[in-house]
C-alpha cells in the first residue's frame, strides 16, 4: 500500500493561489491514479480532480475548472494541485487519494488518502 502525506495548505484571502503537493511512498507511485477530494465542515468528501497514471490525462470537477490545476511528478512520487483565483467556498480540507482506477469521482474508489490539509480562503 502507498502513504500519502499532504502539505502547502494555508490562509489566502480570495482571488490568491496555493499550490499543494502529495508525496507518496511505499509502492510505485506511477501505478496508481490519483486524485484529490475535499471536504468542508459538515459536507461529504468532494471531488476536486484526478490524474491518470502517467500524467497524460486529467479530468476536474466543474467547480474548480479553470482555476485548479493537477499535475505528478512520477520521478519525485508527488502530486500537485495549483490553485488559483481562490473563493471562499473553497475552504475545506483537501486530501489526496490513490486507487486503481482512474477518472473515479466516488471517494470510495480509493484505498490510499493522507491526513489532509487545510486550505482556508478569507472574503
Amino acid at each position: 500500500q502507498v502513504q500519502l502525506v499532504e502539505s502547502g495548505g494555508g490562509l489566502v484571502q480570495a482571488g490568491g493561489s496555493l499550490r499543494l503537493s502529495c508525496a507518496a511512498s511505499g509502492r510505485t507511485f506511477s501505478s496508481y491514479a490519483m486524485a484529490w477530494f475535499r471536504q468542508a465542515p459538515g459536507k461529504e468528501r468532494e471531488f476536486v480532480a484526478a490524474i491518470s497514471w502517467g500524467g497524460g490525462s486529467t479530468v476536474y470537477a466543474d467547480s474548480v475548472k479553470g482555476r485548479f490545476t493537477i499535475s505528478r511528478e512520477n520521478a519525485k512520487n508527488t502530486l500537485y494541485l495549483q490553485m488559483n483565483n481562490l473563493k471562499p467556498e473553497d475552504t475545506a480540507v483537501y486530501y489526496c487519494g490513490a486507487g486503481s482506477s482512474w477518472a473515479q469521482r466516488d471517494p470510495r474508489a480509493f484505498g490510499s488518502w493522507g491526513q489532509g490539509t487545510q486550505v482556508t480562503i478569507s472574503s
